[in-house]
């Protein structure tokens, strides 16, 4: 079933953030773009790659107007060691939420029961709490930072441009689409 303009659930998680923890609520999240970054666990292999590939543009993100949100089953406590111990995720300025309940993995249909971890989803949400953009990638396939920022930049463009579509491939300033009436229920 898709996850596809389906609001997100109410939740409030602990995050590790700026040397400090802090209570991340979905009301947090609402009136500005999100990307919630599921991966499996600290302390592992692929994910500090793809957290350290997120934290360097960041800034970019930020620019336009969108919080990353990294989530694990891991506690927050767990995420402040990871941090401490890590050079590559030194670098996060972004919110690490901690799911060690499993109910936001559950809520975004990541959970993998029989592991009690996260799979490696990555959730766009519009400023009114839906998900506009996902992907779920196997557990030894890292993701590519540039690429999320190339899909929010377009949500971003079809969220204001409502009659405009993204080609493949697109990138701000280049052509859109513009569908045909008699097309538009074959997208």
């Amino acid at each position: 079933m898709s996850m596809i303009n389906q609001e997100i659930g109410a939740f409030s998680a602990q995050a590790y953030i700026d040397n400090s923890f802090q209570t991340v609520t979905k009301e947090d999240i609402l009136g500005k773009w999100s990307v919630f970054f599921f991966y499996p666990a600290d302390f592992t292999f692929v994910c500090p790659t793809e957290l350290e590939d997120l934290a360097n543009i960041y800034d970019k993100f930020q620019a336009a107007g969108c919080q990353i949100y990294a989530v694990s089953t891991d506690t927050h406590f767990v995420h402040k060691a990871w941090h401490d111990a890590s050079d590559r995720i030194k670098k996060i300025r972004y919110p690490m939420l901690a799911d060690p309940t499993h109910a936001i993995s559950r809520n975004f249909e990541v959970l993998i029961e029989s592991d009690g971890l996260a799979e490696r989803g990555t959730f766009i949400i519009n400023p009114e709490g839906k998900i506009v953009s996902y992907e779920v990638s196997a557990g030894n396939v890292g993701r590519n930072a540039d690429e999320l920022f190339r899909k929010l930049q377009a949500c971003q463009f079809v969220h204001e441009h409502g009659d405009e579509v993204c080609p493949a491939k697109w990138q701000p300033g280049a052509e859109t689409l513009k569908p045909s009436l008699d097309l538009v229920g074959m997208l």
